[in-house]
């Protein structure tokens, strides 16, 4: 199983920290192969330099005294009087002297006699030690003064276990150089990459800050560069929200507290239209023609107007935050009788309630969350209107459906908004627009939530869910 990787080592600066440290490391290995290699040519070519140098004075100085043809006697005195020489040759003729004279490469042989040059071959021997052969042809004057070559071959072996030593310990100075080098490149990475995130840091702490509704918040804006121009824009988009959201803020309270303000002010004569609605329909009934259904109108609108002005106090406690819960130990399956009982909804509406199922709740705002989800489904949906509660020892359940036609996907989220209709073009109903914010609202207060949906079969749901809180003996 992969393990998740740890959010600090995915962050910027760990990333940061990486590609410097990479970038440091191929930097220091480059520095180092390149050095090696220069080092490497540089001691050999000394080596091999000096070496080619001193044997061929050497030889230019034996050259004139030699004699011609030369036999076995001269070559070994050539291997003798040759400061390095190890192997002479002429023909078939050899002469040798500290190595075998077999060691020399063939390679080397040839090319010493086609180009009549001096040549030099390092190699590595069977025991694996490095060495430099060297092999030049002996020249001699002829009568026109040119160098001619005499046949003769003189070779030299020469150790190169010191330079090869001296070339290791150069490469382990350079790696051990690296090693010291890669964690301060690391260290200091960390560091930089702390002092370039930290104006970072702020801008997010100070994001953070801003979605936690502390529109307040700024920025330290010292400097020129680029993220002391982010702050100072962080500081001006900051600047315009809190005034934005200011002026918001007031707006939207202007209006908490007209809707208040109007609500209570139409109560009081609501209260007495409503008392004279009642009049008209004890004597709508026998009055004539227009005047009986003038007078049944008056009423029915006042009703509604009644009911609006109660929903909109009711949404204006839970905007003031001056909603209150009473509490109290009851069986909701009687709580939801009674509720279908008082609205004349019983004879209308299947219901399974069984008994039983007890939790703490409010009275009467349990009752306005049943009957508007039961009242909805009664003006919005299509028989049968089932009630079904059900309980666990977490969660308590109402579960309100109907036969309808169901809620539009495109209505969904927007189901328990303000006076939001489905249907544009139905301006007017029975509700006021506000039942299911309300309801929602009240279930809120209660620790509940209200879920809108609908059947598989057909129809809209929607189930009411409560937190079971514990029952006193």
């Amino acid at each position: 199983m992969i393990r998740r990787i740890p959010l600090r080592l995915r962050g910027i600066r760990a990333r940061l920290v990486m590609i410097i440290s990479l970038v440091a490391v191929v930097a220091i290995v480059g520095a180092t192969g390149v050095n090696y290699v220069a080092a490497r040519r540089t001691v050999l070519a000394a080596k091999q330099d000096q070496e080619m140098t001193r044997l061929r004075d050497a030889v230019d100085t034996l050259a004139p005294d030699l004699m011609m043809p030369p036999d076995r006697a001269t070559l070994e005195e050539i291997v003798r009087l040759v400061p390095g020489a190890g192997g002479v040759f002429y023909g078939t003729l050899r002469a040798g002297n500290g190595f075998p004279v077999s060691e020399v490469p063939a390679e080397l042989v040839a090319r010493v006699r086609a180009d009549h040059l001096m040549v030099f071959q390092r190699v590595t021997t069977r025991w694996g030690e490095p060495v430099l052969f060297v092999g030049m042809p002996v020249m001699a004057l002829d009568t026109n003064f040119r160098q001619v070559p005499t046949g003769i071959e003189v070779y030299a072996r020469y150790s190169l276990v010191a330079e090869q030593q001296q070339i290791a310990e150069f490469a382990f100075n350079g790696w051990r150089t690296a090693a010291v080098a890669v964690p301060l490149a690391v260290i200091l990475a960390w560091l930089a990459a702390g002092a370039v995130l930290r104006p970072v840091r702020r801008l997010r702490d100070g994001a953070r800050s801003l979605a936690r509704g502390e529109l307040s918040t700024r920025l330290p804006d010292r400097g020129g560069d680029e993220l002391a121009d982010l702050a100072r824009t962080f500081n001006d988009t900051a600047a315009s929200l809190e005034k934005s959201v200011g002026e918001l803020r007031r707006m939207e309270a202007d209006a908490r507290r007209f809707v208040a303000d109007v609500s209570h002010e139409l109560r009081t004569p609501l209260t007495a239209m409503t008392a004279v609605t009642e009049v008209l329909d004890e004597e709508g009934a026998h009055l004539p023609g227009d005047t009986g259904t003038a007078s049944r109108l008056v009423s029915a609108e006042t009703r509604k107007l009644a009911r609006l002005v109660d929903d909109l106090i009711e949404i204006s406690r839970f905007d003031n935050g001056r909603a209150r819960m009473d509490r109290r130990e009851a069986d909701l399956g009687e709580l939801i009788a009674a509720t279908l009982r008082n609205r004349h909804w019983d004879d209308q509406v299947e219901t399974d309630l069984p008994a039983g199922i007890v939790a703490q709740v409010d009275a009467r705002r349990f009752d306005v969350v049943v009957a508007n989800l039961v009242g909805n489904a009664l003006r919005h949906g299509a028989p049968p209107v089932r009630v079904r509660l059900s309980g666990t020892d977490g969660e308590i359940v109402v579960e309100v459906t109907d036969r309808g036609p169901g809620l539009p996907e495109d209505v969904l989220p927007h189901v328990f908004a303000r006076f939001y209709k489905a249907d544009t073009a139905r301006s007017r109903s029975e509700g006021s627009g506000l039942g299911l914010s309300i309801a929602e609202k009240n279930a809120g207060l209660h620790g509940g939530t209200i879920e809108a949906g609908n059947r598989p079969g057909g129809g809209a749901r929607f189930v009411l869910r409560l937190p079971r809180a514990e029952v006193r003996s």
